[in-house]
């Protein structure tokens, strides 16, 4: 098993409609049985003033840069006051979407300069003293769904918001996104197959964690 004293950051991405939500509360479960304190937050949001921007993000219409602003502000603040602060204590945070859904959304998904991105990246996620390195997750899971499949299950659930409104070439666009973020990050992801029954796909994610000795 992991060094209980060590912070752990995990990730957990994908585009709407692929059902990260119940597995990452199933990983907070198995994660307090092995003795561990679990930080669970959300991106854009995990803080008030995060979750304020996050409002305006979904909902309001704006341009790409506006957005990737936005996002990254929001990134900012919840770096400063939940995510370092919980792995400064040895917690595990699990964070539902973090930098790769912009890159994937925002760069990808609306065409947005990437090299933008890129520099954004770098000045929001260095938050310690110069020479530190950047602030990355230690494993992103990346929840590979079809975007046909995903549009199907979107309409039978709530009302969409902005971006889950969208039609499907922009959700292959932001799978792409995420594929290209893999390619080059390839040690940081697990890439699960989300188009199989939510039992299997537990599964996988489980094995994934035990593999790493993370969890039992």
């Amino acid at each position: 098993m992991t060094n209980s004293t060590q912070g752990l950051f995990v990730t957990f991405e994908g585009i709407d409609g692929a059902g990260k939500s119940t597995h990452i509360a199933g990983l907070a479960d198995a994660f307090r049985s092995a003795g561990r304190t679990v930080t669970l937050t959300r991106e854009p949001g995990g803080t008030p003033l995060a979750e304020k921007l996050r409002a305006l993000v979904l909902n309001d219409p704006m341009d790409p840069l506006c957005e990737a602003l936005l996002m990254f502000a929001a990134r900012r603040h919840h770096l400063l006051e939940v995510i370092e602060p919980a792995l400064a204590r040895g917690e595990v945070v699990l964070c539902d979407r973090f930098t790769d859904a912009t890159f994937a959304y925002q760069g990808y998904g609306r065409g947005f300069d990437l090299s933008v991105l890129g520099s954004l990246e770098q000045w929001v996620q260095h938050t310690g003293q110069d020479g530190q390195p950047l602030r990355q997750p230690d494993l992103t899971v990346w929840f590979d769904l079809p975007p046909e499949v995903a549009a199907q299950r979107l309409s039978q659930a709530r009302s969409p918001d902005r971006f889950e409104a969208l039609p499907t070439e922009f959700f292959a666009r932001v799978a792409h996104g995420y594929g290209q973020r893999m390619a080059g990050d390839p040690q940081r992801f697990a890439r699960i197959s989300a188009n199989q029954p939510v039992e299997a796909v537990w599964q996988e994610v489980q094995s994934v964690f035990r593999l790493r000795g993370w969890i039992a």
